[in-house]
């Protein structure tokens, strides 16, 4: 559906997106996912047509868009982070309005508004000034101009920014809904987000992209042996000597001593195992009480630290592309005014 070769968007000197290559496949939802400054937004407008790449081509269901824009155009509906809004329209001729711009045929607009306002459950607000309605419902109206005409990929720029947990839900639901029809790109630095409607991940870092997977895949890749931490009184020689019998036991390691004074140790686990049941077990036939227990894998968050540099490459990240945020949201704000 969408090829990424190559992909390359400098500013002076500084390289927002760095030789970026990926391949979107149809009907499927992706999660485009990275630290503020790392390039996603810019890749999502360069995708879109709105920015001419340095160097690179992306191919739209066979079409360049730089070669044949329009063609590409038509199968791209796109929701930037801030939605493109006219205030002083009401929702319905605002949708009237956007229909027209993408050139859907006349005798289909009427059905199609209605159809998207249905979609995006604003239907009862249809009569409304934009600008009179709350930030859900504005970002519902921006959903639904991305939807009319019903192109094949859909592309959402951090759509969740500023919404309350009952919002953040409910556009869950929306794009979990769209993903059933249209393939869908995701852009968003928060992990929750993406875990919990996404296919597939990619995680992009400093321009480049550094994973790509499902997020089950990416767990997998990423993690260690499991870790048991365990916190248990008895003789140590005698503890350590049930802990490696348990299957699947790799090494037990003694950590020094709790709170209450019971000795700790680390147990590492084959691959997949998860050794609590049967650790517990040996420790209870052995009368060798367990007064603590916590078992690590790698969530996705720290996947993704780790995969970006860590926390310290995300401030630095913030802090290089500060001036550049700036200059760029320095004109919206003045439109606002």
């Amino acid at each position: 559906m969408i090829q990424v070769t190559n992909l390359t968007k400098k500013y002076g000197n500084h390289v927002a997106v760095d030789n970026l290559s990926f391949t979107v496949e149809k009907g499927q939802i992706y999660g485009f996912l990275g630290p503020n400054g790392a390039g996603k937004s810019t890749t999502m407008n360069i995708i879109t047509g709105y920015l001419a790449a340095t160097s690179g081509t992306v191919i739209i269901n066979g079409k360049d868009i730089q070669k044949e824009p329009e063609e590409a155009k038509k199968c791209v509906g796109y929701l930037p982070e801030l939605p493109p809004l006219y205030m002083d329209m009401t929702v319905e001729e605002y949708l009237r309005f956007v229909a027209e711009l993408k050139k859907v045929p006349k005798a289909d607009r009427a059905s199609q508004v209605s159809e998207v306002m249905e979609m995006t459950r604003i239907t009862d607000k249809k009569e409304r000034l934009i600008k009179n309605l709350s930030k859900g419902y504005k970002q519902r109206v921006g959903f639904a101009q991305a939807i009319l005409g019903f192109p094949e990929v859909i592309i959402l720029d951090e759509p969740t920014v500023g919404l309350d947990p009952k919002q953040i839900i409910e556009v869950r639901d929306l794009i979990k809904k769209l993903g059933e029809e249209h393939t869908v790109i995701l852009s968003s630095h928060i992990l929750s987000e993406v875990s919990a409607v996404c296919d597939h991940i990619m995680i992009i870092s400093h321009g480049q992209l550094v994973a790509s997977d499902s997020p089950e895949g990416l767990q997998k890749i990423m993690s260690d042996s499991p870790r048991l931490e365990i916190s248990v009184k008895g003789e140590k020689d005698k503890v350590q000597k049930v802990l490696g019998a348990v299957a699947g036991v790799q090494s037990v390691e003694s950590d020094g001593v709790d709170e209450e004074g019971c000795e700790k140790y680390i147990v590492v686990a084959d691959g997949d195992t998860d050794p609590r049941e049967d650790v517990f077990y040996a420790c209870a036939d052995n009368r060798l009480p367990i007064t603590g227990m916590k078992y690590n894998r790698k969530s996705l968050e720290d996947i993704f630290l780790e995969l970006t540099g860590g926390e310290q490459a995300v401030e630095e990240a913030l802090m290089e592309n500060e001036g550049q945020s700036e200059e760029e949201s320095q004109p919206e704000e003045k439109e606002e005014k």
